[in-house]
């Protein structure tokens, strides 16, 4: 048995794989990846690589062994999510794993914004082929915004159209150490996690806390949906993507991102990591880079 992490080289996967190796030897863990040159320094620490594309339905055979515990990472290629989801359950219905845990969105089957389809249609399928599992639905990373502070500085405004609406955000390391206990922990199969932040902050919160890092002026700024598309698109975002942007934004004004349950902090046994403290490692960072 082992404990086995789909798309292993990206940015939660890597995360996760280091909260792992804190309790559990490498050689219990096997990481899933694409790319096996990528993912040499894995190799280097000990974990067993076993090489499939979720695109490719017939190198997943090989991917998931009897009794191992499964982490599936939502795909990063929205609309091929499904498919490519149902390639990674088929398989691991078919190795008789113990456990499949994936990493869904805040709110499930309540959470009507286009982001969200995709999971919503992969929970289904996972309850469908009766597998043991755990729901993580994951709220917003930190890092959404705070990976993104060029232009904030650079014209001194968040813009968005998410009006006075809250996002209980926490920080990708948060999450990663959320899936980590589940799948070393004991009593997680047939649970649904709602994970978010311990607090829910507005845009207008989140540029003062860039302002006070900074020491600029920083000011939020709501435009229409239709504006920020246009803002979006300008900065050189595919008009697809830009929609959903846009979109998530129309749900955060909903309050579909701002649910504080606190499952996180329970199950990674701490307060999740506050806003400021993403800002000001973010800002540091950018100033470090300039």
């Amino acid at each position: 048995m082992s404990i086995v992490v789909t798309g292993a080289t990206g940015e939660l996967g890597r995360l996760v794989i280091d909260q792992l190796l804190t309790t559990v030897p490498a050689t219990e863990i096997a990481a899933v990846v694409r790319d096996e040159a990528k993912a040499a320094p894995l190799a280097a620490r000990g974990i067993e690589l076993r090489v499939a594309d979720y695109d490719r339905p017939e190198s997943l055979k090989g991917a998931f062994r009897a009794g191992d515990r499964v982490l599936l990472i939502s795909g990063s290629e929205v609309g091929r999510r499904v498919p490519q989801h149902t390639a990674v359950i088929d398989a691991a219905k078919a190795a008789g794993v113990a456990q499949l845990a994936y990493t869904g969105v805040l709110g499930g089957p309540d959470a009507d914004f286009t982001l969200a389809d995709e999971h919503k249609v992969t929970e289904q399928l996972i309850l469908d082929a009766g597998l043991p599992h755990t729901f993580l639905r994951n709220g917003w990373y930190t890092e959404n915004y705070t990976a993104n502070l060029a232009p904030v500085l650079e014209h001194g405004a968040v813009v968005a159209n998410a009006g006075d609406g809250r996002v209980a955000s926490a920080t990708r390391a948060d999450y990663a150490a959320a899936a980590a206990a589940v799948l070393t922990g004991e009593g997680h199969i047939g649970a649904v996690y709602e994970l978010s932040g311990d607090v829910a902050w507005s845009f207008a919160e989140y540029a003062a806390e860039v302002a006070k890092a900074t020491g600029k002026e920083i000011v939020h700024k709501n435009v229409p949906a239709a504006v920020h598309q246009e803002i979006l698109v300008g900065a050189g975002l595919p008009e697809g993507f830009a929609a959903i942007l846009v979109d998530v934004d129309a749900a955060v004004e909903r309050g579909l991102l701002a649910g504080t349950s606190g499952d996180l902090a329970r199950l990674i046994g701490r307060p999740t990591t506050p806003l400021a403290e993403t800002v000001a490692a973010a800002v540091a960072g950018t100033a470090a880079t300039a």
